[in-house]
């Protein structure tokens, strides 16, 4: 067990902004749902004294970061359970939650795992080791029409459609196994200046299919309402526009897929939540230069109100 944050795991993003968007109180209950290296959660424990903090992550790397304290208590599963556990746990109202839906920049720079286009590996891309599919068993059992949606909905790729033919000549002959085999399919579609971005955009679709990202981020939204205390914090840091727009939506309308809340006959607004940050909050350019997987990453702000 680490004492320390191994500062290659994860540099973790937007760290004081997020800390202070939880508006934490020493006594409070707090969730990390995205523990990871635990940067986050570290932050959060300064800030308590008789308080509690629950962290999530189902990933068997992170468990390895577990910080050994009293006062945490570590849930190794998906956080789209996070009323379940957290009823569990007895800890419900909780004070504030703090979801940071970026991959950790170690399974980027752990090879094996197959997330990064950088090494050649096995396509798995899973963060819960113990689930059955991966990104090969995507990639060789969808259908056409399954592969495209992924693609275009996932990584906004507008090319999918070339993509996906690639691929299915590719499996038609042989199964796709490795991630440098990907990797050759989509060069053949990449922009030459920025091909970088482009198979960024390909293993992230994949990726978030695989791990059915989502409809767990919906779940937990949708959980965040029951297990907040009135007052109470949410604070989720995304980092693409797919996500980025679930969050902003549940906080404007405490519904994923509507931007504007329904209104009374008076024209007030019928909302669970109150958004606190006005306008998104966004990495300085120090922050990016210090940590390039920041530059993509928006930070918002959400109070639970009295009564919904």
């Amino acid at each position: 067990m680490s004492s320390g944050m191994n500062a290659t795991y994860h540099i973790p993003v937007l760290l004081q902004s997020s800390i202070d968007g939880l508006n934490i109180r020493p006594d409070g209950t707090y969730v990390d749902l995205t523990f990871g290296g635990g940067g986050h959660s570290r932050a959060i424990l300064e800030k308590l004294d008789n308080g509690r903090l629950i962290v999530f992550d189902q990933d068997e790397d992170a468990w390895e970061n577990r910080i050994d304290d009293s006062r945490v208590e570590f849930v190794r599963h998906n956080f789209r359970y996070i009323y379940q556990f957290l009823k569990y746990l007895e800890a419900i109202p909780v004070d504030g939650i703090l979801a940071d839906l970026g991959v950790s920049s170690h399974h980027f720079d752990a090879a094996d795992r197959g997330f990064s286009f950088r090494f050649d590996a096995e396509l798995d891309m899973r963060m819960n080791k113990n689930q059955a599919y991966t990104a090969a068993d995507i990639l060789n059992t969808y259908s056409e029409k399954q592969l495209i949606t992924v693609f275009k909905l996932y990584g906004e790729i507008s090319s999918s459609r070339r993509l996906v033919s690639e691929i299915m000549n590719y499996r038609n002959v042989k199964p796709l196994k490795t991630t440098w085999e990907l990797k050759e399919l989509a060069s053949k579609l990449a922009p030459r200046k920025d091909a970088a971005r482009f198979y960024g955009q390909v293993f992230q679709a994949l990726r978030i299919e695989v791990n059915g990202e989502m409809d767990a981020l919906k779940e937990m939204l949708e959980s965040s309402y029951s297990v907040l205390k009135p007052g109470g914090r949410l604070v989720v840091i995304s980092y693409h526009s797919l996500e980025d727009r679930m969050v902003k939506n549940f906080m404007r309308t405490g519904d994923v897929e509507k931007s504007q809340p329904e209104t009374d006959l008076f024209g007030h607004a019928n909302t669970p939540f109150k958004v606190v940050t006005r306008k998104v909050i966004v990495p300085e350019e120090e922050e990016v230069n210090l940590n390039p997987r920041a530059r993509s990453a928006k930070l918002r702000i959400a109070e639970r109100v009295e009564n919904a």
